[in-house]
């Protein structure tokens, strides 16, 4: 069962495609509906992935002031569950169907100061909120974190925008981002936005607890595609529907329970607002805490899991080994 925000769903034709970094397109689409998008807004669209109509959700990179032009950048990732693959095949006149923008990440004027945390794709969360800080005259950082500068969308135009306060750390250039050093000169008066994969988001945390920040001054949107180990199939058991369903690694439990018939609550599919939250009964592998929505003690207790992101692997390191006799079986009970 889905609970989600109110959508107006509407037609609209791509206008522009472009590749502005390795793997990563850069589209524009002319809504039925023009809505200007405010910063932190993403849209869901239909994707096709076999045969089949999907949502799927894109964060707003930018958009016109009348709403008419709205654009999103999409990265195929290699793991992709089919709706990157769908998006980097779109062409210009292509029509789809959309959302008009959702906000699930607002940006709060009125702060003192500002750090925007981009990890990879993550930028594109975070660009807008940038410009707007920009444009109002606000006391911000923008950090962009990636492994290598050809991976790195927007790269070059955020550095000209944002001058000195624009900072990049790439790894493979070693200059890798050192968090206690971001959060050095953090105070209570500071908002911290960030998206990214689910590690350096963990590392953030973990440093602004220690500090004893001010948590609601902590805010995030992550992407359900990054955890700590690389997926696995594996076997989920719901014994009071009497259900066994094997979880392929392109398909989330979420997404498997669904298919075999069974009635979900969710809304985000993202591991942040823990509407899909399952009870773990049985665990025969490991979980892998896909979510923000859980403190670390609850992960480490593995009574619960945020279904929509999270998954269940062999052994600890995420390496299957050649005692492994067959797939992490995880046995829920569903809310």
């Amino acid at each position: 069962m889905a609970v989600s925000q109110t959508q107006v769903w509407q037609s609209a034709t791509v206008v522009e495609v472009s590749e502005i970094a390795r793997d990563i397109k850069r589209i524009v689409f002319a809504p039925e509906f023009p809505v200007k998008a405010e910063p932190g807004s993403h849209i869901d669209l239909l994707v096709q992935i076999d045969g089949e109509d999907v949502q799927r959700s894109y964060s707003v990179v930018d958009s016109s002031e009348d709403g008419s032009r709205i654009a999103i950048s999409v990265f195929k990732a290699p793991l992709s569950r089919g709706g990157s693959e769908f998006m980097h095949a779109v062409s210009v006149g292509d029509s789809m169907r959309i959302t008009q923008p959702l906000q699930n990440f607002p940006l709060r004027v009125g702060a003192q100061k500002y750090v925007l945390l981009a990890g990879g794709i993550g930028v594109t969360a975070i660009a807008n909120m940038a410009s707007v800080l920009r444009r109002i005259k606000a006391d911000y950082r923008l950090v962009y974190v990636g492994r290598s500068r050809d991976a790195m969308a927007y790269l070059g135009e955020l550095a000209e925008l944002h001058g000195d306060r624009f900072s990049a750390h790439i790894d493979d250039e070693g200059t890798s981002l050192k968090i206690p050093e971001l959060l050095a000169d953090v105070d209570q008066d500071t908002e911290l936005y960030m998206c990214g994969p689910i590690r350096l988001m963990d590392a953030v945390r973990r440093t602004w607890i220690e500090r004893e920040l001010d948590l609601p001054n902590l805010r995030y949107e992550t992407f359900g595609n990054s955890g700590w180990y690389d997926p696995e199939e594996f076997i989920v058991r719901v014994p009071k529907l009497n259900l066994e369903v094997l979880v392929p690694t392109d398909r989330s439990m979420l997404e498997a329970l669904e298919d075999a018939g069974a009635d979900m609550m969710f809304d985000c599919r993202k591991g942040e607002c823990g509407l899909c939250e399952v009870r773990i009964t049985e665990i025969n592998g490991v979980i892998d805490h896909r979510d923000v929505f859980y403190s670390e003690r609850q992960q480490r207790l593995n009574k619960k899991m945020n279904c929509c992101v999270s998954r269940a692997v062999t052994s600890p390191s995420g390496v299957r080994t050649d005692s492994a006799s067959g797939p992490a079986v995880v046995t829920i009970e569903p809310n």
